[in-house]
């Protein structure tokens, strides 16, 4: 297990001026120009106004969720009232409002036999489903199983990921912190895991992807709010503890796995790029400020180009770039680009 203290890194971290432009309001507005984040082959620039509407407003409204990037490229990112898709340029391509796609808290994109499907924990509606991510056709609904045996127990899912053989995980991480184990056709397999700080109880089991780093793969989960305070952990997919793998990362909201690397959103308001060994790569959008950092009301006019203010959700793209929510009033989704 290796001990990783975050704050111990910021020459590691953004390189931004904290500075504002006065407008005749006196409110501030951030500057445009790109800014430069990270270091070594970890080193990013932003994309000044990816994602907005011409007239320079969000184009999704308050975000508390995920992102994804499909085989074509295509963006998706979860808002309160549905599911965006942008280009890689940044324009709204598609969506899904209705009523199935509202607060999405988590996402998985997977190709199944040539048809790319995302899975997704709605914490507010007490389920997790899974939908066609071209036509949004729902494939299937995974709700609190009574074969679990825990009664009417609160059930406010958090994240998901499905196992290589089609096998579905998905965390109560709002209520009793069990991880459900369903197989592919949404039946009930097994749970485990509980609430509390015991090495192998968690804290708010927030987020959960397939770690592919390792032969076989392993689940790797943020338990945001153990103490001590922001922890990664390796269980199999059985359902067995493996190991403690992280410890310092703040509020670790979600995972997002790329060849060797893995990025991770800590709602402090950074980034964090951890290698296979888990030893620190970059810190990204690092906020100094806690009025703003894991500050939700936090509106577009006072977005610090370069500096997060509750970062969320995170996916890569083919070319390493990175795509970044920020758990954001106003619905602030950003681009990252890998400086090569």
């Amino acid at each position: 297990m290796k001990q990783l203290i975050v704050t111990s890194l910021l020459a590691c971290s953004t390189l931004v001026s904290l500075c504002f432009a006065e407008d005749g309001a006196g409110s501030s507005t951030p500057a445009t120009a790109p800014v430069r984040m990270g270091c070594g082959i970890m080193t990013f620039d932003t994309v000044p106004g990816w994602g907005l509407r011409p007239d320079g407003k969000s184009a999704i409204g308050p975000t508390h969720g995920a992102v994804v990037v499909d085989k074509m490229g295509n963006i998706y990112t979860s808002a309160n009232q549905g599911v965006y898709v942008f280009s890689p340029e940044g324009k709204v391509v598609h969506s899904f409002l209705d009523s199935d796609y509202k607060s999405l808290h988590d996402m998985e994109i997977r190709d199944e036999d040539g048809v790319e499907y995302i899975y997704g924990a709605r914490n507010q509606n007490a389920e997790g489903i899974k939908f066609n991510a071209r036509t949004g056709e729902i494939a299937l609904r995974l709700t609190l199983p009574e074969e679990a045996g825990l009664g009417n127990v609160k059930f406010n899912p958090t994240a998901i990921t499905v196992a290589p053989n089609g096998d579905i995980y998905l965390s109560n991480g709002y209520a009793t912190n069990h991880i459900f184990k369903y197989d592919k056709s949404g039946k009930y397999v097994m749970h485990f895991g509980e609430k509390g700080n015991g090495m192998k109880q968690f804290n708010t089991a927030h987020g959960m992807t397939l770690d592919t780093r390792y032969d076989p793969p392993r689940l790797l989960i943020c338990d945001r709010n153990h103490t001590p305070k922001g922890r990664l952990v390796h269980y199999s997919l059985e359902g067995e503890f493996i190991e403690e793998v992280a410890t310092g990362l703040g509020m670790p909201t979600s995972v997002a796995i790329q060849g060797d690397y893995v990025s991770v959103p800590d709602l402090m308001g950074r980034l964090v790029i951890l290698d296979k060994s888990n030893t620190i790569m970059a810190v990204l959008g690092f906020n100094p400020d806690p009025a703003t950092g894991r500050n939700f009301n936090v509106p577009q006019e006072r977005w610090v180009e370069g500096v997060f203010s509750g970062t969320h959700g995170s996916y890569w793209d083919q070319d390493g770039n990175l795509y970044v929510q920020d758990w954001n009033v106003s619905g602030r989704i950003m681009k990252l680009v890998r400086v090569k």
